[in-house]
């Protein structure tokens, strides 16, 4: 018999749990991020509030948790296009509290979606932009989650010179694969819903070690489909579909 473990306040827009099942991020229409652990023993069926703060200016649409090898973080992304990164800290023998440490986007290149993956050498994280790019963001000290570096940016296309004019994209949806393996190299997926037709089929990006750049390696569409705009991809989790 389904039992309720929480009852969310009202203007809840998204939530999100950790990897391990036992933390739920919430985020709400007026900004406001509020963090839910389950009581001990970790067992329990019930969660409580130990963290609510307003974090940003607008609604928050979407909550991605940070690997859990980098600690207790997440990204919190806005309407408006502002991804911020709130970490779960401890400074001066102080309880934990959750600490803003870095933020991407702004009023004219909107963040549509972001998610995090773990390649061979470090934490990554891919966000798609309302201006149809691609954007890649390297960790480049694994301690410290305020040193983002930009890795790599292009436009979601298989072509490398595009013939089409200012893209203008609504939303966007990534997805990390999640396959493991020593000698496999990171991929993603990523497909827009834009005026770009271009833009709008699901494209594979892959890793080249030998000339360190991100490549398109697959597109999954068919020909008559390519105009067709994308709302949400994903991987299955452990039969590479």
């Amino acid at each position: 018999m389904a039992k309720e473990l929480l009852t969310l306040d009202n203007g809840t827009t998204c939530t999100s749990w950790n990897y391990s099942g036992t933390r739920l991020a919430a985020g709400s229409v007026d900004g406001t991020l509020s963090i839910f652990d389950s009581r001990d023993p970790p067992s329990s069926s019930s969660l409580h509030s130990t963290f609510k703060s307003r974090v940003l200016e607008g609604n928050i649409v979407k909550i991605v948790w940070i690997p859990p090898e980098y600690g207790d973080a997440v990204a919190c992304i806005s309407a408006d296009g502002i991804v911020s990164l709130w970490e779960e800290v401890a400074e001066d023998s102080q309880s934990l509290q959750w600490k803003m440490f870095k933020s991407f986007g702004n009023s004219s290149s909107k963040v549509l979606d972001a998610q995090f993956g773990i390649s061979l050498t470090s934490l990554k994280m891919v966000a798609a932009y309302s201006d149809g790019n691609v954007r890649v963001f390297e960790l480049s000290d694994p301690l410290e989650l305020r040193n983002w570096q930009l890795q790599a940016e292009f436009q979601n296309v298989i072509e490398s010179v595009s013939s089409f004019g200012k893209a203008s994209c609504l939303s966007a949806s990534i997805s990390w694969n999640p396959q493991k393996g020593g000698s496999q190299e990171s991929s993603f997926l990523v497909g827009f819903n834009s005026n770009t037709s271009e833009l709008n089929s699901s494209k594979v990006c892959e890793f080249d070690q030998a000339h360190q750049r991100w490549l398109p390696v697959a597109e999954l569409a068919l020909p008559e489909e390519k105009g067709d705009q994308l709302y949400a991809v994903a991987w299955a989790p452990n039969i590479g579909r």
